[in-house]
């Protein structure tokens, strides 16, 4: 008989423990809260996109990303589907987004539950781990008021993110402890603060393609809605492109997001703009621009310009219809930060994947500890990615030590 413990009543935890529990195999989770899956019930505004129709690495980022591929394999992405198939989740897909048919969290969090009460899993809320040691081949596990031997270890302890939750990343201490090497986790998935906010535009959402700029050089580009807030600018395509702002913050590198307001105009802007002033003559330039903007951009757009909105477009001279032209296309923002850990989503950082074994989420330092969900330095992409590693590491070190290959 094995005794596995699992430290974080987490998606990941709660996914290991339940593929853990085989024949007389003892597994307890010990979770800090005082209800496990505390943290699912708030993703997606509660409704949990739990899962994606489409999977490749570019949906992740690492400083090992040789290494995610073997993570999110097609296989492992099959036994992740088959698996909530098997707790019964009718899914709703939009836009290749799984939700439960339910629109609730809750869905998701009472069938893993259940599914580790049936099965046997002690789920043991209200335990603080303060101290974990390794004696010989096992470990000692130190909670507030009472202490653990395990044969097996897994830690699930989340990452820094969202820490109202009980993410305070304890589990990074547990690991430097093991010699495990940390990549410093930076926040992901996270609102950013620009220079020079600009209230006027604050609640304004509004489909845009956005560039990021690192240092003066083109890095990436994401499409989607924006949200324009009162420091600065949120949404996911936003946060799609978090992951690479605050890593650059943190090397002092300079983060510059130019915002396309009009990315229904596929051809060039200056003909399209030409164009449609002539079929609108009587309409100034402030009526022209409402014509496709949210009516809060308008002044704003005319401000970077130094236009007014009483002139009309084909009185400006060349230069002021480039300029207009160019803001609408390339509004530019210098972001100085984000709003922090406490409003991420995830972390972009974590144990280094070259230490894991991939096929088992073993430590190769440590025999018998394993490291899943978060805690790794692999983050996804806005869209059920991140809760999908949570999944396939869990089902990884459950099915490691539980001695199935199912």
């Amino acid at each position: 008989m094995k005794k596995i413990g699992i430290i974080g009543g987490g998606p990941s935890g709660l996914v290991a423990g339940i593929f853990a529990k085989k024949d007389d195999n003892e597994v307890i989770i010990l979770e800090r809260n005082s209800k496990p899956l505390k943290k699912l019930l708030m993703t997606g505004n509660g409704k949990c996109n739990y899962f994606n129709e489409v999977y490749g690495n570019d949906c992740y980022y690492s400083e090992d990303m040789g290494i995610v591929s073997s993570i999110i394999s097609s296989n492992n992405i099959e036994k992740a589907k088959e698996f909530f198939d098997f707790l019964g989740i009718v899914p709703k897909i939009k836009n290749g987004c799984y939700y439960p048919f339910s629109n609730q969290a809750s869905t998701i969090q009472k069938a893993l539950v259940d599914e580790a009460e049936r099965k046997g899993v002690k789920i043991i809320c209200n335990s603080l781990v303060t101290d974990i040691q390794k004696k010989k081949k096992s470990f000692f596990v130190t909670c507030t008021d009472v202490s653990y031997k395990f044969d097996k270890l897994i830690l699930a302890t989340g990452s820094v993110a969202y820490s109202k939750t009980g993410s305070d990343g304890m589990g990074y201490t547990f690991l430097k402890k093991f010699s495990h090497s940390i990549v410093e986790p930076v926040p992901a998935l996270v609102p950013l603060i620009i220079q020079n906010p600009i209230k006027e535009w604050d609640g304004v959402r509004t489909d845009v393609e956005l560039e990021l700029f690192e240092d003066g050089h083109f890095v990436a580009r994401e499409t989607g809605e924006i949200q324009l807030t009162s420091y600065g600018i949120s949404g996911i395509c936003t946060f799609n492109l978090t992951h690479i702002i605050s890593r650059g913050l943190f090397l002092k590198r300079n983060e510059v997001v130019k915002i396309n307001f009009v990315p229904f105009i596929k051809t060039l802007i200056s003909p399209w703009m030409h164009q449609y002033s002539k079929r609108h003559p009587e309409k100034n330039l402030g009526n022209l621009l409402e014509g496709f903007l949210n009516y809060k951009l308008v002044p704003i757009i005319l401000k970077r310009c130094g236009l007014s909105r009483n002139v009309y477009y084909q009185a400006l001279t060349n230069e002021e219809k480039l300029m207009v032209c160019k803001t609408l296309r390339s509004f530019d923002v210098s972001v100085c930060g984000t709003k922090g850990f406490d409003f991420s989503q995830v972390c972009n950082g974590g144990v280094k994947l070259s230490e894991i074994n991939a096929k088992t989420m073993e430590s190769k330092k440590i025999p018998g500890l394993y490291v899943i969900g978060e805690l790794i330095d692999m983050n996804g992409k806005c869209g059920g990615y991140n809760l999908t590693t949570c999944w396939i590491t869990g089902m990884l070190a459950g099915k490691s030590i539980g001695g199935s290959n199912d």
